[in-house]
């Protein structure tokens, strides 16, 4: 009986460990032509307060890392955005786990930014380009579906996803929430898509956080 109880306790623990990140499912497809704005106006992002948030999950857990921004253009046209083209620096990532020390905190940094992910020493720079950005009516959490080009390490793949975005004196403001699947990009553990790998879940959730500086 207690054998069974306690068999019975671990798949209840388990299960529970075993969430992937919540979250919309970007679709994902070939990399598409950016899009051009003609006769826009440009509008550069604050590096300082913009950021990229990322959420992966294993069975025993999940970490939370920032990466910064290098630059960044919004191009308005008519009030609405039709372009835009973002540079993240990978070499910026902090790991903001609560709960881990310094010591488990930099093992951890290092180990992403190493060539078992990022490979951040010959691919320091993701980049995202829109491809194109339509307006979205009767969703309370999105005003725009938004297409474009994400690189990372040396994949390019195409991402759509909805966004809330605003364009108020002067200012853009963007934020987005969605999931992708990293191994489209060739982000396997060490490259070794056997047992290594199936112990960090291939979903990881995507948080934009965008704003221009004052014009």
């Amino acid at each position: 009986m207690k054998k069974t109880l306690l068999f019975l306790g671990m798949i209840t623990f388990l299960a529970a460990c075993q969430s992937k990140p919540d979250g919309e499912q970007a679709q994902t497809e070939q990399s598409k032509e950016a899009a051009v704005s003609l006769g826009g106006e440009n509008y550069n992002i604050d590096i300082t307060n913009s950021k990229v948030s990322f959420f992966g999950s294993k069975p025993v857990g999940t970490h939370h890392g920032v990466f910064a921004f290098k630059d960044g253009t919004f191009q308005l046209k008519d009030g609405n955005i039709v372009a835009g083209n973002f540079n993240i620096d990978i070499n910026s990532m902090k790991i903001v786990d609560e709960g881990i020390d310094d010591d488990t905190r930099a093992k951890l940094t290092g180990h992403l930014l190493s060539p078992d992910f990022f490979e951040a020493e010959k691919f320091g720079t993701s980049k995202f380009e829109i491809t194109s950005i339509e307006n979205v009516t009767g969703d309370a959490n999105a005003t725009h579906k938004v297409s474009g080009n994400l690189t990372l390490k040396d994949s390019t793949q195409n991402v759509t996803f909805p966004a809330k975005i605003t364009v108020e004196n002067g200012k853009i403001n963007a934020i987005a929430e969605f999931v992708i699947d990293r191994t489209k990009w060739g982000l396997f553990y060490g490259n070794d898509k056997s047992l290594g790998d199936k112990f960090i879940y291939p979903e990881v959730k995507i948080a934009l956080d965008i704003h221009s500086s004052n014009s």
